[in-house]
């Protein structure tokens, strides 16, 4: 193995890490499979110096990223992409396992089911000193670990996704769940929830005790989701008080007998033991998973506006039509048609 650097790959190496202090840096040769690496390359998860026949780079990445990777290289080997500054691809490590029952070498890394650690790399030609052959051409590189903006990335999608008052999924997250269960073509519920009263709780007692109230039924409908092991509910926030719950196979008839559970054991568990305090209960509109999720949502929370007309503690099933859905198509042509005429009546204007 080599360990030494030429003159020319010593003045790439140093475009390469003047301010790179800590990253890894490889050498490869032609076919993209590494020759050297840097000490700290254990960082990685294998042992460079233990194998007898050195991994390609593209080894290193997850299996869904390797594809990539070995394209990016071979592109800035046949000089289609240049590997200066800035030129960078991000990639996934291939993790390892702990433990190697089938026999496999434990040096070499191997896909599991572990949390990823992301790199980003960049590379650089070097070309054979004079009079030297292709087999002293190659390239170095650098893999520097982006860990921390991936993670920082992902928190910020999670935050995008989650209610902060009470940590349950948004209306964002539970409109793109329900959208993908209009593809699966079995019959579904949503039930939309809310606190009765909670704007004259607001009222008499402050948004600090209305917050608290809210976060407790988001604790409420967590459990009662949870205690049904054998079926998978989505339960989500939509804005203010109100609250989704996505029944997987059940019909509206199912849906009213486990929504009315829900709406006695929260009004049983809120029961006042005092008389200024605010006795707590519950209704809820139901609406089949059908058409589109506009449509759906749209009956469910006419189904909740129906319970709550009811003087609440009531379930709501908004099953006709409502006069004021139009066809959007024909609103779209309306508004274009508008705009004709402004146009030509500044138009008219102008002449």
């Amino acid at each position: 193995m080599k360990k030494c650097f030429s003159v020319e790959e010593g003045r790439v190496l140093h475009g390469l890490v003047e301010d790179a202090s800590g990253d890894i840096v490889v050498r490869l040769d032609r076919s993209g499979f590494i020759i050297h690496a840097s000490e700290n390359a254990a960082e990685l998860g294998i042992d460079l110096s233990s194998l007898l026949l050195m991994p390609h780079i593209a080894d290193l990445a997850d299996a869904d990223h390797a594809a990539e990777v070995a394209r990016h290289v071979a592109q800035v080997f046949a000089g289609e992409c240049s590997g200066g500054h800035g030129v960078w691809i991000e990639f996934p490590l291939c993790t390892r396992q702990e433990e190697h029952d089938d026999g496999q070498d434990p040096a070499l890394p191997c896909p599991v089911a572990a949390p990823q650690r992301w790199y980003a790399f960049s590379l650089r030609l070097v070309e054979p000193n004079d009079g030297g052959s292709d087999h002293d051409a190659g390239a170095l590189g650098l893999l520097r670990s982006v860990q921390q903006k991936h993670a920082l990335e992902g928190e910020i999608n999670a935050r995008a996704l989650t209610d902060p008052l009470t940590g349950l999924a948004n209306r964002h997250a539970f409109l793109a769940s329900l959208r993908r269960s209009l593809t699966e073509g079995s019959e579904q519920v949503v039930a939309v929830l809310a606190v009765d009263s909670l704007r004259a709780v607001f009222m008499q007692y402050g948004q600090r005790t209305a917050d608290e109230i809210l976060w407790g039924f988001a604790k409420f409908l967590e459990t009662m989701t949870a205690a049904a092991e054998d079926r998978r509910f989505e339960l989500a926030q939509l804005d203010g008080d109100r609250f989704a719950i996505l029944l997987p196979d059940m019909n509206v008839r199912q849906a009213r007998v486990w929504v009315q559970d829900v709406l006695k054991t929260f009004a049983g568990l809120t029961v006042a033991s005092a008389r200024r305090a605010p006795e707590l209960t519950a209704s809820a509109g139901l609406a089949r998973v059908e058409l589109t999720v506009d449509w759906t949502m749209r009956q469910a929370e006419l189904g909740l506006v129906m319970a709550r007309a009811g003087g609440g503690m009531q379930i709501g099933v908004c099953n006709q039509p409502a006069r004021a859905v139009g066809d959007g198509m024909a609103v779209t042509r309306a508004m274009e048609q508008a705009v004709e005429r402004a146009k030509w009546q500044v138009d008219q204007r102008r002449a």
